[in-house]
């Protein structure tokens, strides 16, 4: 939580239109948690059609799902569940003041994210390989169901707009890094890092969702 400012001075990073410190941060995160609401709701509308999809082709899920590695998807998981822990770690290393922490946890974290991100581009290029595309692109024929293209349409788009979310994650965390290093945050100021991890932990939370989703259908 950021520490009040005391009311005889006026601090670089608090802007005019504040009282203080506090209400700043209070506005911030307040904002940030709309914008994740909003978030919330896109991704829902698509965990609503992959429910209604596999209602009506569970038997396609089923067989399309061991085309995905789950190995390399249950390290995805662990890497992203690391990251969420190191960019708490940024946070509380803020609080206490520490300011090298604050650059090391950071950075450990966008080398996770990097991870992920190389291991989905791994995956990816794989099943393009095997000519497993999204939609009317879809040209594989080790499934037989001729409805195939929706579980790896569903596939595509969910996780490429979380890997567009991992993506918009790292260049904000590397921004905020080059920040630290500057010493622009620490125990009085360090709301861009709270709110970025904020944004960070439910990027991770969506990955939860859709590992277990196509990974581990039985």
């Amino acid at each position: 939580m950021a520490n009040k400012t005391s009311t005889h001075a006026h601090p670089k990073h608090l802007y005019h239109h504040f009282i203080d410190s506090e209400q700043q941060f209070s506005a911030a995160k307040m904002g940030m948690w709309i914008f994740l609401g909003t978030e919330i709701l896109m991704f829902g509308g698509l965990f609503a059609a992959y429910i209604i999809y596999r209602a009506w082709y569970p038997e396609l899920f089923t067989m399309a799902s061991h085309e995905l590695n789950t190995i390399w998807g249950a390290v995805n998981t662990v890497v992203l569940i690391g990251s969420s822990l190191t960019v708490a770690m940024a946070i509380k290393s803020a609080q206490l003041n520490q300011k090298r922490n604050i650059a090391i946890n950071l950075g450990i974290t966008i080398a996770l994210a990097c991870v992920f991100m190389v291991i989905k581009y791994f995956e990816y290029t794989h099943k393009f390989h095997l000519g497993i595309y999204p939609g009317e692109f879809y040209t594989f024929d080790g499934i037989e169901h001729p409805k195939a293209n929706i579980f790896f349409s569903l596939y595509y788009l969910m996780t490429g707009l979380h890997g567009i979310h991992v993506t918009i994650g790292i260049g904000l965390m590397s921004w905020l890094l080059w920040r630290s290093l500057k010493g622009d945050y620490d125990s009085e100021y360090y709301t861009p890092v709270e709110i970025t991890g904020l944004y960070w932990h439910l990027v991770d939370i969506i990955w939860i969702f859709l590992f277990p989703l196509f990974y581990l259908i039985d």
